[in-house]
């Protein structure tokens, strides 16, 4: 049986930083690795999360067309819309895990999709939400 791995924007965004090359390198193995082993899913929090930050918070961003573009291929992987029903599963989740909503969002968002693994820089390495495990890909 495939596993599914979710993709935090953090990890997605270092694919097109070449200002940190070592963690580009870290995150292109970590995608490769996890589409040999199954799906790879992101939602459509990642996506717009995605595009803000490598046009805007890159010290060298991308320009517009090259991030649609970059926009246009993560779509082809699985996205999770989100929804009123994941919204409230993420508030709920905050308060309870005392963790950001965004955060909350994406672990909702990773649990809709029977994910088994969320791969974030910023999420705690090793810690588990339910059936979720959090990894860091980016550590050396």
């Amino acid at each position: 049986m495939a596993s599914r791995t979710f993709f935090d924007t953090n990890v997605l965004v270092y694919l097109f930083d070449s200002d940190s090359p070592d963690k580009q390198s870290r995150a292109r193995d970590a995608l490769q690795q996890a589409l040999e082993r199954g799906a790879v899913v992101i939602s459509t929090q990642v996506l717009q999360e995605f595009f803000v930050t490598v046009t805007r918070r890159l010290a060298r961003p991308l320009a517009a067309g090259e991030a649609e573009a970059a926009l246009r291929g993560l779509m082809e992987l699985s996205v999770v819309q989100v929804d009123p029903d994941l919204t409230l599963a993420a508030a709920a989740s905050s308060r309870r895990d005392r963790i950001s909503f965004w955060d909350a969002l994406i672990l909702a968002a990773a649990s809709a999709a029977g994910c088994e693994q969320v791969l974030s820089e910023d999420l705690q390495h090793g810690r588990s939400f339910g059936s979720l495990r959090i990894a860091n890909p980016l550590l050396a």
